[in-house]
């Protein structure tokens, strides 16, 4: 946790505002037939945050999964993505003193005059 890591990453970055939505069906097949073939595999083999009990499970689920599809591995019903759309994002490059360098990236069609941002430098 972070009390035995504090210091692993200074990092930081935040989407300030966007939208989010599901890609369609079509841009999902699109994009995962256009992935090396071992990669539709593993797809298929490794299901995202799920655990996996060993490598050698994992590697004989992609064995039979190869078996199986052939050259033809299909887009798994349970796989899929998300757009992300941000209005703005902003990166923060923490230091050790706290006193971050903060730099807000933001569309040009972006106009919110409620926001409480003009200390953040703003670079396009």
């Amino acid at each position: 946790g972070v009390e035995r890591a504090p210091r692993r990453n200074r990092s930081r970055t935040w989407v300030r505002a966007g939208a989010v939505a599901r890609v369609s069906a079509a841009e999902t097949a699109s994009y995962f037939l256009s992935r090396p073939r071992a990669s539709r595999l593993g797809a298929w083999a490794s299901r995202q945050s799920s655990v996996v009990a060993s490598e050698d499970v994992l590697s004989e689920r992609e064995q039979t999964l190869d078996a199986r599809f052939g050259d033809d591995v299909p887009v798994p019903d349970f796989w899929g993505g998300y757009r992300l759309s941000p209005r703005r994002v902003e990166f923060w490059q923490g230091r050790a003193s706290r006193l971050h360098d903060r730099v807000l990236f933001s569309r040009d069609d972006d106009v919110d005059d409620d926001d409480d941002d003009d200390d953040v430098e703003t670079r396009e």
